[in-house]
């Protein structure tokens, strides 16, 4: 009796949860970005919701909610209705706040994991005039002179965690100079102030191009398309770890899981649409991964014991 009083009650309330989804989605969908206009995140969210609108005709609102590492912007996503209204298109950097930032004004239990949309490698760089032709010149160098050799970094990022790992791991040591955002890094070394970087490969692409900087080393399992001559961290003999830039989607925790399914269905669509696909690449260099939503809470969950553990072990602060 009581399992036919299940099946009969699961019958009468699936008629309700047709009509939810079918009323789904109702106005503008709000797709927060936890940073500025300009950098990659702000594109990377135009392009996927300007297709999934022309896919869908749903209405999608790009919302700029920049501050505090983009501790603000997921703040706002997190305590929004979890009705499938509210997006946050966001950066690898946001799985780090937890880490750097106690305090936070929202818990990572509070955003759902919907798409990893896809990734692309960091690059090493130096000025032309500097002698390094490989990141093991460098190396060579910061070992005959400690502390001197100096590197610019984003404050809080993969790039900074990355190049600490590095040093712990192979033995040498760099004057780390941070910085609150990508933009400034990168003109400081291409103004001569610091020796290295290691940022996105999107922003340094066009610098490579134009002969303003030369590459040194990617990060990746493998070589960059872009940079076919560029050995991998890996392949010149160092220790480390295949480290990428990637950005993902999440919605309030508690959406109901057929809208998160078809958001994922929708925004896989258009990660995966030619067009998309070529100015990802072109732009930014990133690989499509078009995740499902499990993939991207185990990589999630994969890359914050990795990289807490490295914050731990080199006692690194935000700034």
């Amino acid at each position: 009796m009581k399992r036919r009083a299940l099946i009969a009650s699961a019958v009468l309330a699936a008629p309700s949860i047709v009509r939810a989804q079918a009323d789904w989605p109702k106005g503008s969908i709000r797709v927060v970005v936890p940073f500025p206009p300009g950098g990659t995140t702000d594109p990377v969210a135009r392009l996927l919701a300007a297709k999934v609108s022309e896919n869908t005709g749903w209405q999608t609102v790009i919302d700029n909610k920049p501050g505090a590492a983009g501790a603000i912007g997921a703040a706002i996503a997190a305590k929004a209705p979890a009705d499938g209204m509210t997006w946050m298109i966001t950066f690898d950097s946001h799985i780090l706040s937890p880490a750097f930032t106690p305090n936070l004004p929202y818990k990572d239990s509070e955003l759902e994991n919907v798409m990893l949309v896809g990734r692309a490698p960091l690059a090493v760089a130096c000025h032309p005039d500097r002698p390094y032709k490989t990141l093991g010149d460098v190396v060579t160098d910061a070992k005959a002179r400690p502390g001197k050799v100096s590197v610019g970094l984003l404050s809080a990022s993969g790039a900074l965690l990355t190049t600490a790992y590095l040093q712990k791991a192979n033995g040498f040591e760099l004057n780390q100079i941070y910085y609150k955002g990508g933009g400034p890094t990168v003109q400081d070394v291409l103004a001569g102030v610091t020796d290295v970087t290691v940022t996105t490969l999107g922003a340094l692409q066009p610098h490579f191009r134009a002969g303003k900087l030369r590459p040194l080393a990617t990060t990746g399992e493998k070589r960059a398309p872009t940079l076919p001559a560029v050995p991998t961290i890996g392949e010149q003999g160092l220790k480390t770890y295949p480290t990428y830039s990637w950005w993902g989607v999440y919605v309030p925790t508690g959406t109901p899981r057929a809208i998160v399914d078809r958001l994922n269905v929708e925004l896989a669509k258009a990660a995966r649409s030619p067009d998309v696909a070529r100015k990802f690449a072109d732009q930014i260099d990133m690989e499509i991964l078009a995740s499902s939503p499990d993939e991207f809470t185990a990589f999630q969950k994969a890359e914050q014991e990795r990289w807490f553990k490295v914050i731990t072990d080199n006692n690194i602060k935000a700034d």
